[in-house]
């Protein structure tokens, strides 16, 4: 997509009160911290280092916006769960996140990223119903190279066995959709 490929980073936020005021429709991205929210983004950008990569969990501590020329802008969360940071900032982190998903109103989808190798643990279990009906979302699987094929379906059809009816504005039936070299697959929820 034309958009994707205008992809330039404009500004972040580390409180609610930092977040700009809504405007163009904005999908986030959302997910564990080190599921690869950072690769994704720059695999889905085709720009090498748009997102700041990092093998360390909890690297990505602000919300940070990406403007994707007039069509909208993409949002990078903060990752849930693991990541070695003092409990208060990740009650930060939470309230942060949780103020924006819950109240943003030009929030139109999330893109929930999921760890193929670890698929819907608690945590995404919880985002993905605490999104509920209120937010379109689409599951994408990280990590996916790491699998072989037959892994990879096998997880893809638990996942999809798993997800709650389909309740998202990709006009398709539920797909998968690989990217080899970013390991990345799509599956809609």
């Amino acid at each position: 997509m034309k958009a994707l490929s205008q992809a330039a980073f404009w500004r972040a936020a580390a409180l609610p009160v930092d977040l700009p005021p809504p405007g163009a429709p904005e999908i986030a991205l959302a997910g564990r911290s080190n599921v690869g929210k950072s690769s994704a983004l720059n695999a889905l950008t085709g720009r090498k280092a748009l997102a700041r990569v990092s093998k360390t969990p909890g690297r990505t501590q602000t919300i940070n916006f990406f403007t994707l020329g007039e069509a909208g802008l993409l949002v990078d969360l903060p990752g849930y769960g693991y990541a070695r940071v003092p409990l208060a900032m990740r009650a930060r982190w939470g309230e942060l996140v949780g103020s924006y998903v819950r109240s943003r109103e030009s929030l139109v989808g999330v893109v929930v990223l999921v760890d193929a190798r670890h698929p819907l643990m608690p945590l995404d279990r919880q985002l993905i119903g605490w999104l509920g009906d209120a937010r379109r979302k689409l599951i994408l699987l990280t990590k996916a190279d790491k699998l072989s094929r037959t892994e990879q379906q096998k997880v893809l059809q638990s996942v999809r066995a798993e997800l709650p009816p389909r309740q998202t504005f990709w006009p398709s039936v539920a797909r998968s959709l690989s990217a080899a070299a970013a390991g990345l697959s799509f599956c809609e929820a």
